[in-house]
């Protein structure tokens, strides 16, 4: 390939910034070396070589695929509705679902994932219970309409997945398979060079019983994991579990406080001089079960993923003001106490546990003070719906644990009978019965895994591809008007195959061409010029580790095997 006739050109890192608003360093760089275009907020167009880039992407992750048995398909973007109405997804309130009519007036969505279709391809493949497992990977467009992009690549409207399926005729055969799949994204991830954690997750309106995430720790992630540096346990912080911080008291009398205008935690914590700890923080949501309303101590957040898991339902947005006077809740008055009918509490495990809280009375203007559950009032249902803090005791070995921030790269889900029981897909096993197939799910965005492995392959000069990722595996580049170096050009283009050569042919400094290599990020820079005309000699540099060196031409190929060594 001719650098002069690529489409994508790199420019000037101030222009990309002030036009795309970037925060990764990374995802700058696949915008400044031509990789990738904006076309519209949350909508990115790849040019050739993002492109190259995302096809090495998907071979390498087929590879792992096909070694444990999965078979590439390829689902269609839109869906009929019917099928998310089988599976129940299209009525959750929180469901992110684009819809639209066709011509004849039949609903058809935008999917967001390919759970439903791809039950349905198995109920047409399987006829047997001999049939099992099937294993099924795809890369195929999602679409979310993200009220708020960001990050480039890490959160737009339309993106390519690499999503896979599997389908057992037991729990037993699942749980077999799981741990396969688990270190297929082990490998994957190694040889994208990209240093992620597997982390216990949550399994939101996926469904299911276990979810694992794999965690790219960058501090502009928006996920946090908790981490145990003691024992190792992992697990995203909106399903991890620990000993949370609590100081013994000796219970005190109960009041109840005139609190008038006073209705937040931060004017409560002033007008008693309390910390957070000591007031109750109460949340209502809506759901379709009616509202529900989830407390926790004031210095933790609510955990949606084991409030759902407790409940066996998914709730939706915080409740409206309609909601709110229908059912006399007063927003900053609000207990979990003497609720009116009609209204479902949960309460973290922690308040119950903790003396002389602070909490509304459900009437506007009061608050009582010293509040002991178990002595004033009954004891409302309680579980570990909250949140965990740093420096929360981690469960297993009893040290503190640390959060840090993550991006998600990938995940992996037992989804069980979840979908094919709701969807009808059963078969008769082996024992002549009727069951329903252990399904499981296994994502990885590849445009977010791309620029995730350009923000840590990359130096202050440009990218730094892997090896195996690179659109191109040589830059090489002719000094001087010379025939015999531009003869000399043509020949390696053609010896080291012209596929994997980009040429750069321009009429540009060699101050400009060296720094145009080093931003694309190709592993090897070959130059061909006075060296060559006066030794038969080429330069060799290595972009990741900065060698530069000079060899014989009719050493090259021998060289290419040692470096190529060398670069793994």
């Amino acid at each position: 390939m001719k650098y002069s006739r690529l489409i994508g050109k790199t420019s000037r890192a101030g222009s990309v910034r002030q036009q795309s608003n970037v925060t990764l360093e990374g995802y700058s760089l696949l915008l400044r070396a031509g990789f990738v275009h904006v076309l519209g907020q949350g909508l990115i167009s790849y040019l050739p070589l993002g492109k190259k880039v995302m096809e090495n992407l998907k071979t390498l992750i087929a590879e792992e695929m096909q070694d444990l048995g999965g078979e590439e398909f390829l689902a269609p973007l839109v869906n009929p509705i019917a099928i998310w109405n089988k599976s129940g997804r299209s009525r959750m309130k929180d469901n992110p679902l684009v819809t639209f009519k066709d011509k004849k007036g039949r609903t058809l969505v935008l999917s967001p994932t390919h759970e439903e279709a791809a039950v349905e391809l198995a109920r047409s493949a399987v006829t047997s219970y001999r049939d099992f497992p099937l294993f099924i990977y795809q890369f195929q467009s999602k679409f979310r309409d993200e009220s708020r992009t960001r990050l480039g690549l890490v959160r737009v409207k339309e993106f390519v997945m690499k999503d896979a399926y599997s389908f057992h005729r037991s729990q037993v055969d699942l749980n077999n398979f799981f741990p396969k799949i688990f270190n297929a994204y082990v490998r994957i991830f190694e040889k994208c060079s990209l240093p992620v954690i597997p982390a216990e997750s949550g399994v939101g309106i996926m469904g299911g019983s276990k979810a694992y995430e794999f965690l790219y720790l960058h501090e502009q992630g928006r996920d946090y994991v908790m981490v145990c540096p003691s024992c190792g346990y992992r697990a995203n912080r909106s399903v991890a579990v620990g000993v949370k911080s609590s100081t013994p008291e000796i219970p005190m009398g109960l009041s109840r406080v005139e609190t008038k205008g006073c209705f937040d935690l931060e004017c409560l914590s002033r007008q008693f001089n309390l910390p957070f700890s000591k007031l109750i923080k109460p949340r209502v949501y809506e759901s379709e079960e009616g509202p529900v309303m989830a407390v926790v101590l004031g210095d933790y957040d609510i955990s949606l993923d084991k409030l759902n898991a407790i409940l066996g339902f998914s709730v939706g947005k915080p409740a409206g003001d309609e909601t709110l006077k229908k059912y006399n809740l007063i927003p900053g008055y609000m207990s979990p106490v003497a609720l009116p009918e009609g209204v479902r509490v949960i309460v973290d495990d922690a308040v119950v546990n903790t003396p002389n809280l602070v909490m509304g009375v459900n009437q506007e203007g009061f608050h009582y003070i010293n509040a002991n559950f178990g002595r004033d009032f009954d004891i409302p249902p309680s579980a570990d719906i909250a949140q965990l803090n740093p420096g929360d005791l981690c469960f297993d070995c009893g040290k503190p644990l640390e959060s840090h921030k993550a991006i998600e790269m990938g995940n992996i889900f037992k989804l069980d009978d979840f979908y094919t029981r709701r969807m009808g897909f059963s078969f008769e096993n082996d024992k002549g019965r009727k069951s329903y197939p252990y399904m499981g799910a296994y994502g990885m965005g590849l445009g977010r895994l791309m620029a995730c492995i350009a923000e840590n392959n990359r130096d202050d000069r440009g990218l730094i591809w892997p090896l195996e990722l690179a659109p191109y595996t040589f830059y090489i580049m002719g000094i001087g008007h010379s025939m015999r170096i531009s003869k000399a050009v043509d020949e390696l283009a053609l010896e080291l195959g012209e596929k994997d050569v980009i040429i750069d042919d321009r009429v540009e400094s060699i101050g400009v061409k060296f720094r145009d290599a080093d931003i694309l990020g190709i592993p090897l820079r070959i130059v061909v010029g006075r060296r060559y005309l006066e030794n038969n000699e080429l330069e060799l540099k290595d972009r990741k580790s900065g060698e530069k060196w000079f060899i014989p031409r009719e050493n090259l190929a021998k060289e290419l095997k040692v470096w190529r060594k060398k670069r793994g």
